[in-house]
C-alpha cells in the first residue's frame, strides 16, 4: 500500500491550479441517468470516487466517453437503462451511490439501490432520501441490506419539508421531482454551491428549478430531459486546503479558478485566524497575514456556515497558532479520528464530546502516521508540511478519493512531498 513521505518546513510558494468539485460533479454524473440523451461535462476529476460513480452508472446503462484533448471532459450517455439494481460491491466505497436512486425511479419508475459506504465518521442515514420519494409517491421497503423504491405510475409533485438541511436528500429529490408529474417544493433544503451547480446542469437539460442556493427550491416537473453541455464548479474544498497549506507553511500561493464567494464562514474564520485571502481575476490569493496564526474558535455548521470538510485541516492550522482554539463539529459523529495521530506529531488536542480544544504549540515533529478518513487524512498532509523532519502517512487511499495529482500539485510550489509504493 503506497504511503507519502512528507519533510516539512518550506514555506509553498507559487500557483496550484483548483480542480472541478468532487461533490458537484458525483450527482451532476448521476443525472445522465435522466435522460437517453448525451450530457457532456467538463472540468471533471481524476479521482477514485469519481471513477467508483463512473462504474456504477456504466453497470446501469451509462456509457462514458472522454473529449479529446480535454482531461476532464467526458460524455455520458444512457439511451436505455440496462439495471435498475445498484449493487452492494459497487455502493460500498462510496455514500454517494445512493444518488443514482432518484433518478433511477424519476425515468423508470422502480430502483434497488444498496444501503451505500463511505468514510467512517460516523453515522449519516439516508432516511430523508426516502421521506422525500415517498412524499413523492414512492413506496419504499428495505430488503436485505437494499432501498426497493416502485413508482410505476410515476412520480406526483409533493411538498416536502426537510426537518434539516441535507445535501445528498436535496440533491436525489431536486432530481427525481424534475420528471415528476406537477409542482415540488423542497423547503429546508440545502443551500451549498454544490446543489445550485446541479441544479443549473438539470436547468440545462430542460429542468424547471428556481430557488437553489436557498432553503426553498421549486421544481415544476417535466415530461422528459434532453442532452446538454455543463461545466462543473471549481472545489471549495480542495481551495480551503490550499490556502490552509499555505498558511501553515508560512507561504502565499495563487488559487486558480478558486471563488472566495464558495468559502462561505469559513473566509471569516481564516482571515481571523490570521490568514490573508485576497480575490483576483484568476482566481484567489492565499497565505499567512503578518502578525502569524491566532487561537480562533470555529463550528460546523451546513453552508454557509463553516464546512465540515474543512474542520480537519483547520484543526491542522490551529496545531501551530498562537494561544488556544475550540474547534466543534456539529455534522458528524465521530469526526475527530485525525486528533490522535497528530498528538503523534506533537499536536496538543484535548477531545471532549463534539468539541476540540486545541492549544497550539511552537513547532511540530515529523512521525509516522495513519489516514482514517478522506478529510483526516489532508489534515495530516498539512501538519507534515508544517513538521520539522519527516512524516510518513500510511493508507493514503482516502486521499485519492478526493484529492486530484495532490503530490504533484504541492511539488510544483515547493513541498518535499512524495509517494512511496
Amino acid at each position: 500500500m503506497d504511503r507519502i513521505l512528507i519533510r516539512g518546513g518550506v514555506p509553498l510558494r507559487g500557483t496550484v491550479e483548483i480542480s472541478g468539485a468532487k461533490n458537484a460533479a458525483l450527482p451532476i454524473m448521476a443525472a445522465s441517468l435522466l435522460t437517453n440523451e448525451p450530457l457532456q461535462l467538463h472540468n471533471v476529476p481524476d479521482l477514485a470516487d469519481i471513477a467508483s460513480m463512473q462504474r456504477l452508472l456504466q453497470h446501469l446503462g451509462v456509457s462514458a466517453t472522454y473529449v479529446a484533448g480535454e482531461p476532464g471532459g467526458i460524455v455520458l450517455h444512457a439511451p436505455e437503462i440496462l439495471s435498475d439494481t445498484a449493487p452492494y460491491d459497487l455502493v460500498r466505497k462510496m455514500r454517494a451511490s445512493v444518488l443514482v436512486l432518484g433518478p433511477l425511479v424519476a425515468r423508470t419508475g422502480q430502483a434497488r439501490v444498496s444501503l451505500p459506504g463511505g468514510c467512517a465518521i460516523g453515522p449519516r442515514p439516508i432516511d430523508l432520501h426516502l421521506m422525500g420519494l415517498e412524499r413523492l409517491g414512492a413506496t419504499i421497503e428495505l430488503v436485505e441490506g437494499y432501498v426497493q423504491a416502485r413508482a410505476p405510475q410515476g412520480l406526483k409533485g409533493a411538498e416536502i419539508r426537510l426537518p434539516q438541511p441535507s445535501v445528498g436528500a436535496t440533491e436525489n429529490l431536486m432530481m427525481a421531482a424534475a420528471l415528476a408529474k406537477g409542482a415540488t417544493v423542497i423547503a429546508g433544503a440545502a443551500r451549498e454551491p454544490e446543489i445550485v451547480d446541479l441544479a443549473d446542469c438539470l436547468n440545462a437539460m430542460g429542468a424547471k428549478i428556481t430557488g437553489a442556493g436557498t432553503s426553498f427550491i421549486e421544481i415544476e416537473g417535466v415530461p422528459a430531459l434532453h442532452g446538454a453541455v455543463h461545466r462543473i464548479i471549481p472545489d471549495r474544498i480542495e481551495a480551503g486546503t490550499y490556502a490552509m497549506a499555505a498558511a501553515i507553511t508560512g507561504g502565499r500561493i495563487v488559487l486558480g479558478n478558486a471563488r472566495l464567494d464558495f468559502f462561505g464562514a469559513a473566509k471569516e474564520v481564516l482571515e481571523e485566524a490570521g490568514m490573508m485571502l485576497e480575490e483576483t481575476d484568476d482566481g484567489l490569493v492565499a497565505g499567512l497575514a503578518d502578525g502569524g496564526l491566532r487561537g480562533t474558535d470555529a463550528m460546523t455548521r451546513p453552508f454557509p456556515g463553516f464546512a465540515t470538510d474543512l474542520q480537519a485541516q483547520f484543526m491542522a492550522l490551529m496545531c501551530v497558532a498562537d494561544g488556544a482554539a475550540m474547534i466543534t463539529e456539529t455534522i458528524f459523529e465521530n469526526r475527530f479520528m485525525h486528533v490522535p495521530e497528530l498528538a503523534r506529531l506533537g499536536a496538543r488536542i484535548n477531545v471532549h464530546g463534539a468539541s476540540a480544544l486545541v492549544r497550539g504549540v511552537k513547532e511540530l515533529k515529523g512521525a509516522p502516521v495513519m489516514a482514517t478518513d478522506l478529510r483526516a487524512s489532508v489534515s495530516l498532509v498539512l501538519a507534515g508540511l508544517a513538521a520539522k523532519g519527516q512524516t510518513e502517512i500510511n493508507r493514503i487511499y482516502h486521499l485519492d478519493r478526493g484529492y486530484e495529482r495532490l503530490e504533484e500539485k504541492l511539488g510544483a510550489v515547493g513541498a518535499q512531498i512524495e509517494r512511496v509504493p
